[in-house]
Order: C-alpha cells, then structure tokens, then sequence
C-alpha cells in the first residue's frame, strides 16, 4: 500500500506525519526548535533549524512507521505562511535569520506606504492589507541592510522564499525553487486575479524579480528529493501554506464553509468560490487553493495570539506547566469576576490591525489568580474568532453564522470549543482527525499521485468527532461580548 509523507513546518516546532492510502495517520514526529528575539516586536528562526528538523522528523515518521523508503509514494509540505528567507543560490546558506510571520520590525515602513497613498493597490492586486505580517516588506528590509544584497539579486545570485520554498530547495538539493499559489499569494508581492508575480508592487519596494520562486498549483510536481535523504528519490506533489492546507484537510470545498485552526495564532478561512470577495471589515482577500489551474478564493482573519496566550502563561508567567491545566483551572475560576484578557502581545490582528498595541488585562481583583487568568486567556481566543466572524458575515451577506469547523492544538479542550460555541452562538464541530494541516497536505500530495478521490469524494468522508452546541443565554453572550468589546477599545486608546 503506498504511503504519504506529509512535512508540517509550524512557528514553534515541525512535526511530519505518514498517512497510509486511505489517509489514516500511520506514525509521526514531532520537534521544538528555538524562538530568537533580538528586539521587542522582533521574532526569528535560524534557517538551520527549520530545514534540520523536517529532515529529522520526516526521517523519523518514516521508521517508527516500519516502512522502506520505496513506501513512501509522494511528499507534501504545509508550513508557516509570510516567514521570510534569503539565501545564496550557490552555495545554499542563508544570508540571514528567518524573520518570521509575527515579526513587527517593518511596521514604520508599511506606515510610510500607507501615507504615500499606496494601501489601495496593496489591497486591489493582493487582497492583503499594508502590515509587517506579510513577506514583502520583509524582503525589503533584508535587501536595505545586508551588503551589496540587492545587486547580487539583480545579477540572480540570490534566492527568496517563504519556508516552503526553503525546504523544496534543501529537499532537492537546490534543483527546485518554487512555491505554490496560496504561499506566493501571502507575499504582498503577488497579484491574486491574475495569478502572477506584480512587476509594480515589486518595483515599490524595490525587489528584484530575480529572487522570486516558480508559482505552481497546490498539486503539482515540485521536484525529487535527494536520493541520499531518505534512500531513494521521493516526488514532493503537494504544497498548501498552512491554513489553506487545513482548509482542504477540513474539506471546505463548497462556497460558504468555514474553519479555524488553533495553533500559535488563530486563522479563520471563508470559502467563498471562484469569487473574489473584497472586505470592507479589514478582512483579507486571498486563495483558498489553486488546482489544475483553477483558483478558489477566501475571506480570512488572522488572529496573532491564540495558542501562544496558553504558552505564555506557562512560560511568562509560570502558572501552569502543561498546556491541559489549563482547563481545570479555568473550570475553578470565579463565575462573579470578569476578567478580560487582550493578548496583543504582538499587535492586534483582524479585524484591527493595530500592530502598536499590546496586551492587557482588565477587572483584577485582589482575588483574581491562576483561575481567572487560565480562564481569561482562554476566553480571548473565542471572543477573537467572533471579531473575525462577525466581519467575514458582513462581508459575505450572511445572515446568522453557519457550522464552525475547527482543528488545531487548542480544538483539543472541550472546556475552550464549548465557550467558543458559546459566544458564537453558532455550532463548532471537531473532526475526528485534527492535524487537518497535515491532512491537507497529505491530500494534495496525493491527489497529484493519483492515491487519494477527488475533492467531492474526499469531503464526503469528513468525519465528525464532537459538535458543541451555543448554551448561554442571548443577554449574557451580548453581556460578555460587549465587554470585550470595550476591553479592545481601551486597549487600542492605549496604544495612542
């Protein structure tokens, strides 16, 4: 029976999972790599551990699986979005540290493009808005200060990509340097209506069109892999930026269906056809996937901090030592508190777009502890996805909320997805497979092998684990809405 490989690149850790035929999780892997911050508001990712870990790992799936290389029918990469890559196309070795998709560094540049009137091409070609979230600026600010960086680019000395790329470069032992349409279409630097790299958007920030990648479908052929990595030649056949990856593992297929996913931040997607649906809420337009040609489009929101407010109370503030206590003391916390949580720890994401503001806690008491802490922070991650929700319902045309579909490490507690159906006032259901992301690019993969049915088929067998139906009362979820509501608002006066 023939096996795929899928290699799921996130912000904290890679993990890869083997998928049998049927795309039934066989064996994985999993490995933390380090967080660099060299300055407030910037993140980094040494180039070394990203690739280093999704060898290992797959490596690893591979033999706790007990399978031979031959097994092994098609590879597929799902990874973190708009983290940003330079590197030598000779010798392979980066010319600087991944800055990764959290990073805030280019946020007075973005702020002079946005004064210079620049926003609404931004907006019109990408379907992104003017942010330091996205790869573009980014680029610019490696080319603005590494040495003579610029002019070897000129000259096609110099490679860019997101991480996907990266690794389709290590993978193939630098034959390949391509990427996929919902990768490249997080760039700013790709125009989604015509499905191609924008000479003009390139030229505003001053990057030369030499360093792009090869923009192929989300099933495509994107290169062998080296034969002495895993013994033999593997073809990579998939590749989906990871929330488009999690869209297609959570078959969200039809015009309407909707999915978030919990990881480091939350990323809700919209399907919305083969149209392009621009927001007036500060949403995002952007592709949902692109197969055989054809492009589906999205409505998504992005929320910076979700499962990371978990690991910062483990981490920052030492109230927990696992990720899973929280639950039971969020169950413990005192009903007659309110506290309220916004974890803008990095800026605030959809529907905002405030990347100067920072995080906050209001309504402590002199008995407020662990309890309405634990129970705070996972409270904010609902009252987000409600933000992004409520924006993405405006601008579809919807009239009440639809079936939420959600995956990730945080769709794991009951205690969160129950709130979470709660302050929606919507269904949440959770599938029986979780790790859609890698699903998803497992699915691609083999798609392309010609393993796996086509998207009708495969949605059909999306399976259900638990639906959380909404039990609060209509004038409490307004009550507890509102006063995030005002949290924010605080929050973002704060910020100036």
């Amino acid at each position: 029976m023939p096996h795929i490989l899928a290699i799921d690149q996130g912000t904290t850790s890679t993990r890869s999972i083997l998928f049998d035929a049927a795309l039934r999780p066989v064996a994985s892997a999993q490995q933390e790599f380090p967080q660099h911050y060299p300055q407030p508001g910037w993140v980094e990712h040494d180039p070394a551990d990203l690739w280093a870990s999704a060898a290992a790992t797959a490596r690893a799936a591979i033999e706790r699986a007990g399978l031979r290389p031959a097994d092994v029918a098609a590879i597929g990469i799902t990874n973190q979005r708009e983290t940003t890559l330079l590197w030598d196309r000779a010798t392979g070795q980066p010319l600087y540290n991944a800055i990764v998709w959290q990073d805030r560094r280019t946020a007075e540049r973005c702020a002079e493009l946005r004064a210079a009137g620049h926003a609404e091409l931004v907006q019109r070609r990408t379907g992104l808005l003017l942010d330091p979230y996205f790869s573009g600026t980014k680029l610019a600010w490696l080319l603005d200060r590494i040495p003579d960086a610029r002019a070897r680019a000129r000259r096609g000395e110099l490679a860019f990509g997101t991480v996907d790329s990266w690794l389709i470069w290590n993978l193939t032992g630098g034959r390949v340097h391509a990427t996929d349409a919902t990768n490249a279409a997080r760039t700013m630097l790709f125009d989604i209506g015509a499905n191609a790299w924008d000479a003009e958007l390139c030229a505003l920030l001053d990057i030369p069109m030499q360093l792009l990648p090869e923009v192929k479908d989300c099933a495509a052929d994107f290169g062998m892999t080296r034969a002495d990595l895993f013994g033999r030649e593997i073809p990579i056949l998939g590749v989906a930026g990871d929330q488009q990856a999690a869209t297609v593992g959570q078959a969200c297929f039809a015009p309407g269906m909707m999915k978030a996913t919990y990881g480091t931040g939350c990323f809700a997607l919209l399907n919305t056809g083969a149209d392009r649906v621009p927001s007036s809420h500060r949403l995002l337009s952007t592709i949902a996937y692109r197969l055989e040609g054809r492009t589906t489009y999205a409505l998504e929101g992005s929320i910076f901090i979700a499962g990371a407010v978990v690991q910062w109370l483990r981490d920052g503030l030492k109230l927990i030592r696992t990720a899973p206590e929280t639950q039971p003391l969020a169950e413990a916390a005192d009903p007659l508190q309110e506290v309220v949580m916004v974890p803008a720890f990095t800026g605030l994401g959809a529907p905002y777009w405030r990347p100067d503001c920072r995080g906050a806690v209001f309504g402590l008491t002199r008995n407020s502890g662990p309890a309405e802490f634990a129970r705070a922070a996972l409270e904010s991650v609902g009252y987000q996805t409600r933000d992004l929700l409520e924006a993405m319902h405006a601008d579809w045309g919807a009239r009440e909320a639809g079936v939420l579909r959600v995956d990730g490490g945080m769709a794991a507690s009951d205690w969160t997805m129950q709130f979470l159906a709660d302050i929606l006032g919507a269904p949440v259901d959770r599938p029986k497979v979780t790790e859609t992301t890698a699903l998803g690019a497992a699915y691609l993969a083999g798609l392309r092998a010609g393993i796996c049915a086509p998207p009708e088929a495969f949605g059909r067998g999306w399976a259900l684990e638990r639906r959380f139906t909404p039990h609060m009362a209509p004038a409490l979820r307004a009550q507890k809405y509102a006063r995030w509501q005002r949290a924010v608002e605080a929050t973002r006066a704060a910020a100036g």
